[in-house]
């Protein structure tokens, strides 16, 4: 089935027919970051159908929730939305911009909440960095392999999960201390790290991305595969959960169902000569709906023309007509909140 959002500068995605209802049952939608594309896009059902909205960002990468707030991370910093009740009127959420912290070009990863801190993934200095009103950022934890905090990508630092409102878990491309050296092996040269302790828990990992705790096993996403899998905190052993036709990056759970983002990758050398290249000549942008208990791929959205890569993606609970807008979007011309 194919749906268009209702904007001018259209995009075009498809779906298989179980999506709506999945979204329906779970009463949910989903917040999609597309760097690539420069958009913040948001899926929900009306009326038994799929429905899109979109609003312009400057390449959205990470994206974190907590309470009314929705956090993004941009190409030279984050962007705090709020949700108003004030404005909600035929909407169940309203998201408007309400703070804007410069960090510079850092390349704000993943990003989640600790309590009420902001922790991000600082790819381009190589380690985990909290706001700081006096600076663009600061630094917070880096791997023990990474000797100085400089802007060198050496171990291309990606992911984030936060456990019991503390960072845990970190995926990076490689073990390396130079300027790029995690391109090196990038195919096969991945880790997963336990914040805490700074050792690697899983190793020879295909561009690991997106570390999560749910339902009592920690998931993330091997990229370099296109797979979702589960790892074994004990042994490091590497479960794959179902492989999925693109480059799997960005990772929610809801219920019993894992959404993961899909990218088609860049016609770059970066994507070469790694497994899921080798594997699909034709590799799909979207999101796929897998069954956790099973690793069936129940159902998929599809993107079909602009919006190839996909950089996060973030359930939202409860809100199922939810309307969002950027400081790019019409409608912030006119947008006044204040109290009463």
């Amino acid at each position: 089935m194919l749906i268009t959002e209702k904007e001018e500068n259209l995009i075009k995605s498809q779906y298989s027919g179980a999506f709506p209802y999945i979204f329906h049952k779970l009463g949910i939608s989903l917040v999609i970051a597309t760097y690539q594309a420069h958009k913040l896009i948001t899926l929900y059902v009306k009326d038994d159908k799929m429905e899109m909205i979109s609003c312009p960002f400057d390449k959205p990468m990470g994206l974190a929730t907590k309470g009314e707030k929705l956090a993004v991370g941009t190409n030279l910093g984050i962007w705090e939305l709020r949700n108003s009740p004030s404005l909600q009127d035929q909407y169940d959420a309203y998201y408007a911009p309400r703070n804007y912290y410069v960090t510079g070009r850092i390349q704000v990863h993943e990003m989640g909440y600790a309590d009420d801190e902001l922790w991000f993934v600082n790819t381009a200095y190589s380690c985990l960095c909290t706001l700081d009103p006096d600076y663009n950022f600061r630094p917070r934890w880096q791997p023990k392999f990474i000797s100085r905090i400089v802007k060198e990508d050496r171990c291309h630092l990606n992911g984030l999960s936060i456990v019991n409102n503390k960072p845990k878990y970190v995926t990076a491309f490689g073990i390396a201390d130079s300027k790029d050296g995690w391109r090196e092996n990038k195919a096969h040269g991945g880790v997963l790290i336990d914040v805490e302790s700074k050792e690697i828990i899983a190793a020879n990992l295909s561009m690991p991305h997106s570390p999560r705790w749910y339902d009592g096993r920690l998931w993330l996403l091997e990229s370099g595969h296109g797979s979702l899998v589960t790892v074994d905190l004990d042994t490091g052993k590497i479960e794959t959960v179902v492989k999925l036709p693109g480059f799997t990056r960005g990772l929610d759970f809801y219920g019993p169902f894992a959404f993961v983002g899909l990218s088609q990758t860049r016609k770059q050398k970066i994507f070469s000569n790694i497994p899921l290249t080798e594997r699909l000549e034709e590799r799909s942008s979207g999101v796929w709906i897998v069954d956790i208990n099973t690793g069936f791929a129940m159902s998929f959205l599809q993107f079909q023309d602009k919006v190839r890569e996909i950089s996060d993606v973030k359930i939202l609970p409860g809100i199922r007509y939810p309307e969002m807008i950027s400081h790019g979007s019409k409608q912030i011309k006119n947008l006044a909140i204040f109290p009463d």
